[in-house]
């Protein structure tokens, strides 16, 4: 028999409906969880109201269970025991103690509180994706994704988002990673045959043709390739292929080999001196056009210029290269080389469409140097040849003269004087007439003939005609 009937209030929490005396109270149907304005959803659990704690002693039985009804405020008196059944003694009860009800919290432990609500989980995914989440937080949402469909959905967007936040590296080695390597090598374990410092460059830059020749396939040692250089007033140019290039180099590179007493590439029936015809005697001697074969010849000799000059010790430098219309000390014939090598690494790369980089700054300083030392003379042969205006003022050999100031910016540059009447005159800053800006890229690009007089300046101050002079000067040390 059930106990006296109890009144149900009209008004029920969203999502439930009114029960019937006598059965289980069901929830209703909810709408989807992200339609529901987070400030109206109900609790998953009852919350509790403030007052007394609750009484945890076993509630009377009232036929079939039922879920709970939202707690009201609890009376200010508890509620008076229900009477015994008919026929039972008024006595204690016999009966042990029940035990407190399941889910009820052990005296003097907190109840657990209610679980998040989903817009709060929801709102945690990002950082869930992130994990960013503590670990009571990571653990409700993992057991959130396990029932909302769309909150999984969500975070499996987001988790593969959080990967494109990463950037993308490139898988291309950079261009100075091998000197850095070496330089940190040396710097821990000093070489016992060091490589001259005036050799240095060739070094790198022979290593770093090379490098861009090593993954040529047949096709690309047949690219075109135009070489370009200035001569008297004009540009000239001369198209060969990867192959030829690397047959130029080859032939021109043996100039320094015979000076040094080694074995000449084109053996004893080649031309001396000039390398221009050397050039052409390669490239006509050969009744096929020149295949990737020659890449091993030239990085084989590369390699024995190298060790050559490295057990001669410090005398070899002053040793005197034949280039037939002018010669270099052997010094500043490996720089010319390794100038030469890198312009003409950039006139494949750019034939290949691959990117090349400049030389480091150390060694950009360098070649630019071996430049401007030879403006004077290239300056005072175009004057012979009538291509420059006259000397203004002849002065003794060591005495100062007419100077032009060039700045060279960006890595490996500086500043230089270079004197404009005569090669044996002393720059002088007092007598300095015109000031000349260029960044370091481009005034390489001008002393190999790749761009014009006109192109290159970026600055100009002072005498024009001097200005004019120089920068013609510097276009005419370019050859084939």
């Amino acid at each position: 028999m059930t106990g006296p009937a109890e009144e149900f209030p009209d008004d029920f929490p969203d999502g439930y409906q009114r029960p019937v005396s006598g059965s289980s109270r069901i929830p209703g149907p909810r709408g989807p969880a992200d339609d529901l304005d987070p400030r109206h959803a109900p609790d998953p659990l009852p919350r509790e109201s403030p007052g007394p704690a609750p009484d945890h002693s076993p509630p009377p039985a009232r036929g079939p269970s039922r879920l709970p009804l939202p707690q009201q405020s609890p009376p200010s008196e508890p509620s008076p025991a229900p009477e015994p059944p008919s026929g039972s003694s008024s006595g204690p009860s016999s009966e042990p103690p029940s035990e407190p009800p399941s889910g009820s919290a052990p005296e003097g432990l907190a109840a657990p509180g209610p679980p998040p609500s989903h817009a709060v989980l929801k709102s945690l995914l990002g950082a869930w994706a992130l994990a960013a989440c503590s670990a009571e937080e990571t653990r409700a949402v993992e057991d959130h994704l396990t029932e909302c469909a769309p909150c999984a959905e969500e975070a499996l967007r987001l988790r593969d988002a959080v990967g494109l936040l990463q950037p993308e590296e490139t898988l291309d080695l950079k261009p100075l990673l091998r000197s850095r390597v070496l330089e940190d090598c040396l710097g821990r374990r000093p070489a016992r045959i060091p490589v001259p410092t005036w050799a240095t460059p060739y070094d790198t830059e022979t290593a770093r043709l090379d490098a861009l020749l090593r993954d040529f396939g047949d096709a690309e040692w047949h690219t075109p390739v135009r070489l370009k250089w200035f001569e008297e007033e004009r540009r000239q140019s001369r198209r060969t292929t990867v192959a030829g290039v690397i047959g130029h180099l080859l032939t021109v590179d043996g100039l320094v080999a015979a000076a040094l007493g080694l074995d000449d590439p084109l053996g004893p029936q080649a031309p001396p001196g000039d390398p221009t015809e050397r050039t052409e005697h390669f490239w006509n001697s050969h009744p096929h056009p020149t295949t990737r074969q020659v890449r091993e010849p030239w990085r084989e000799q590369g390699h024995t210029l190298i060790r050559t000059v490295s057990f001669a010790g410090g005398g070899v430098a002053e040793l005197v290269v034949d280039y037939g219309q002018f010669a270099l000390p052997l010094g500043d014939a490996f720089l010319e080389r390794a100038f030469e090598c890198w312009v003409h690494a950039w006139d494949i790369a750019e034939a290949v469409d691959y990117p090349y980089e400049p030389p480091s700054g150390p060694h950009l300083h360098q070649l630019i140097d071996l430049a401007t030392r030879l403006l004077p003379g290239a300056l005072a042969e175009r004057r012979r040849a009538g291509l420059a205006a006259p000397a203004r003022g002849l002065v003794a050999a060591g005495a100062p003269g007419r100077t032009l100031h060039l700045e060279i910016e960006g890595a490996g540059g500086g500043g230089w004087d270079i004197a404009l009447d005569s090669p044996a005159a002393r720059p002088s800053p007092e007598h300095t007439v015109a000031h000349v800006a260029l960044e370091g890229a481009e005034f390489c690009r001008l002393a190999a003939g790749h761009i014009s007089p006109e192109e290159a300046a970026a600055g100009q101050r002072g005498d024009r005609e001097a200005i004019r002079d120089v920068l013609f000067a510097a276009a005419s040390l370019s050859r084939l």
